[in-house]
């Protein structure tokens, strides 16, 4: 979440945190969109992802993001709050820098200082795509039939229209949300008339600073499908934008301040995307396809 403030140094956990005023990097925001349930530990640092600059990120923190999944149980799986912490701790983020229970109730109702129930709509959907793991669905208008759908995995998620898109569709909240985060926005001032300066002070101090840099880039290179190729040991597969390291690592850190809960409910591997699903979305001048007319392909 931006505002204009500028940064100082972080004081000791366990110190008194003072309320400062900080002057934040002019970023792009992106939503507040090896891993599991069990406690499996953080990737190694030297593995080949299969992504490259700028979808790869910064080479120091590619590997904490998830890995491509190699068994079918792996799909769609939460990272667990285990695997949540780990990873925080290792971009700079613990749960003393998360909003209070309180912060969090007043900003995703619309209240507190400043309050809005419009911002706090396009937040929580946020929070929601982004989560779309196993036993936390998606429901959606097909054909006049709610129906739920879990996709986090492949980056792809399903809108209430019914149709299939990437989260950083430019109709996505996910891709929407950023001008509620970006300098000067909703989210920056609320955090700072709310109590919440030093959660914005840790969000800038951690590594969801560097990585915004890189998924800007990315998303400017991804044309409208925002999607992204992967190459790994000769094989070519494509994934949604919300699963390449630099912007999944900017939406768990966003997701970890707002509650540490949501971003254990991330995805903790990605999948690739069926090929005709792939190019199906890359040919719609919407980056948009019927999910009625591909959800077959993911059963």
């Amino acid at each position: 979440m931006r505002g204009t403030d500028s940064v100082v140094p972080k004081p000791r956990r366990g110190a008194t945190r003072r309320r400062r005023t900080v002057s934040l990097l002019a970023l792009v925001g992106a939503c507040v969109l090896s891993l599991s349930a069990t406690g499996t530990a953080v990737g190694d640092p030297a593995t080949d992802t299969g992504f490259s600059p700028p979808f790869s990120g910064a080479p120091g923190y590619e590997y904490l993001a998830p890995p491509q999944m190699t068994d079918p149980s792996q799909l769609n799986q939460p990272l667990g709050q285990q695997a949540a912490e780990e990873i925080a701790a290792r971009i700079g983020l613990g749960p003393e820098d998360a909003l209070t229970e309180q912060q969090y109730q007043d900003l995703t109702t619309g209240g507190g200082v400043g309050g809005s129930s419009d911002a706090a709509a396009v937040i929580n959907a946020c929070a929601e795509i982004l989560t779309n793991t196993n036993g936390r669905p998606l429901f959606s208008d097909v054909d006049g039939v709610s129906t739920p759908s879990v996709l986090g995995s492949y980056g792809l998620y399903v809108n209430p229209a019914g149709l299939l898109e990437s989260p950083a569709n430019a109709d996505a909240p996910t891709r929407q949300v950023n001008s509620l985060i970006a300098p000067g926005g909703f989210v920056g001032t609320w955090l700072r008339n709310n109590g919440a300066t030093d959660t914005l002070v840790a969000l800038y101090r951690s590594a969801y600073t560097v990585q915004a840099v890189y998924g800007f880039a990315a998303q400017q290179m991804s044309g409208t499908a925002q999607l992204v190729t992967n190459t790994k040991g000769g094989v070519t597969s494509e994934v949604g934008m919300s699963m390449a390291p630099p912007l999944w690592i900017v939406n768990f850190a966003l997701l970890y301040i707002l509650k540490p809960s949501l971003a254990a409910a991330m995805p903790a591997y990605w999948a690739p995307i069926p090929p005709e699903v792939a190019d199906a979305v890359k040919a719609s001048p919407t980056g948009q396809v019927p999910f009625k007319d591909y959800a077959s392909y993911f059963e």
